[in-house]
């Protein structure tokens, strides 16, 4: 696999008090992909996505070791050292949730907030114009133009998700990490946010937590198992699930296979 990395983990542990999450992980995100991570619940999954924008540090007793790269920006370097800039990382590598947690504000608050927490923009006309690019990259302007006094809540789950999103990019982030983020939406809004990461990853990494195999299938260019706090395989995502170098992965993905087409039956 040839490819210019974003994110770079070597031997990366993870501790919550006694109980270690994560085990000598080592691996390499593609940037300007979608990289998806699989496995049973349980294993990690998330664990490792919080990891690489420290949200992790929010749970007490959590123990970290090892080293964490992200590069593009030299100013971040090993992210898991004592001095680093937490709110710089986090606006570098923004992050979607499972639920859309959009606040109870307007549309045109929602978006505003960021600009204001990091300090990047005052004048209006400027921060308008974010606002509107930001709600063009994820094809919401046309719809929310002329309703940006709206509270947000008040939009469909699939239009709350987008916005979170619009939310990040506003940001002008490098990575984009997604933690299910189609876990409360049907399966056309699902369909639709799939379609609007495909469109994203031109400009951005991504990194996607799913425990659906076939959205892992249908949207990401990479894909990592895990199992039981292991990375047990990485690779293009037509080798993963075609032609696993790994037993265990072949097994699991069976079974994930056919439990997420149960659950769509």
């Amino acid at each position: 696999m040839e490819f210019k990395t974003s994110i770079e983990t070597f031997d990366l542990n993870l501790f919550y008090g006694d109980f270690q999450a994560l085990k000598n992980i080592s691996m390499k995100i593609p940037d300007k992909n979608i990289t998806a991570i699989i496995g049973p619940s349980g294993c990690g999954k998330s664990t490792l996505l919080r990891c690489f924008n420290r949200m992790n540090d929010l749970v007490e007793g959590t123990r970290l070791e090892g080293r964490l790269v992200i590069y593009n920006d030299k100013r971040l370097g090993n992210v898991l050292a004592n001095d680093i800039d937490l709110i710089a990382l986090r606006k570098k590598v923004g992050m979607v949730f499972q639920r859309p947690n959009v606040f109870n504000l307007s549309i045109y608050e929602n978006l505003r907030f960021g600009l204001c927490i990091h300090q990047m923009l005052s004048k209006k006309d400027e921060i308008l114009a974010e606002i509107q690019n930001s709600l063009e990259h994820v094809g919401l302007w046309n719809d929310l133009k002329d309703k940006l006094g709206k509270n947000a809540r008040s939009l469909t789950l699939e239009q709350q998700q987008r916005l979170c999103i619009a939310r990040v990019l506003i940001l002008k982030p490098e990575i984009i990490l997604l933690d299910e983020p189609c876990s409360a939406l049907d399966p056309m809004a699902t369909l639709k946010i799939e379609e609007l990461l495909r469109i994203l990853r031109k400009e951005y990494s991504l990194v996607i937590v799913t425990h659906n195999m076939q959205q892992a299938a249908r949207v990401s260019d990479y894909t990592g198992f895990l199992y039981i706090g292991e990375l047990v395989e990485f690779g293009e995502t037509t080798q993963v699930f075609t032609n696993p170098k790994e037993k265990l992965t072949e097994n699991r993905s069976i079974l994930l296979w056919q439990e997420n087409a149960s659950e769509n039956t």
